[in-house]
């Protein structure tokens, strides 16, 4: 397959996610930075690739998609040989089940310590929802700890894109300061997705 795929990414962001999936997928694409520092997703160029002003992104023949879920099933859905995702509907609503909570709610309280300027101008009320990330964070990977993870992957038996979702946002804890020990589950499960050579090659 000739490189008819570029994900635009920042090191760091759930767009790692999607990397990692390319690679489990061992898709053919390229990759393009964008330097969070020099806010470089608000020039007019990256605005023109994504409006949004925000990654991931990802080209593709037909056009442009963003968000993160939609990317891993896009990926999974693309690469069938791969074996990302559930064939059977139930496991691939219970795939979108996972991945969606984890945009919806767990990257939303995560970004409440970095990004509180988007919910908020007054200084204090920022340092209030900063305040909250920890015991947020903790929340969210309780229910994941006690509810999600019923085998070794996410999904059970079976590796899905829903892995290297999750894997990305636990390597989120540190700075959220959380101990990702307190979960035994989450925290090995993010050990054994270090030793993948796919998530290597993604982090390389």
């Amino acid at each position: 397959m000739s490189q008819s795929l570029t994900l635009y990414y920042t090191p760091g962001t759930c767009a790692q996610a999607v990397r990692i999936a390319l690679e489990d997928a061992q898709a053919e694409y390229r990759l393009e930075r964008v330097d969070f520092a020099s806010q470089q997703q608000r020039s007019p160029e990256y605005l023109r690739v994504n409006p949004k002003g925000r990654v991931p992104a990802l080209v593709t023949e037909q056009g442009v998609l963003t968000e993160a879920p939609t990317l891993l099933a896009y990926v999974a859905r693309r690469f069938p040989d791969a074996r990302l995702a559930p064939a059977d509907l139930f496991g691939w609503a219970r795939m979108m089940e996972f991945n969606s909570y984890l945009a919806s709610t767990v990257h939303i309280n995560h970004a409440h310590r970095p990004r509180a300027s988007r919910w908020a101008d007054d200084a204090q009320a920022q340092a209030a929802m900063q305040g909250k990330v920890a015991a947020n964070m903790t929340e969210n990977f309780d229910y994941i700890e006690r509810n999600c993870l019923s085998g070794p992957w996410v999904l059970g038996d079976e590796y899905s894109v829903c892995d290297a979702y999750l894997f990305t946002m636990a390597g989120w804890l540190q700075s959220d300061s959380v101990d990702i020990a307190r979960f035994p589950k989450v925290h090995d499960h993010f050990r054994r997705m270090s030793e993948r050579e796919a998530v290597k090659r993604a982090l390389a």
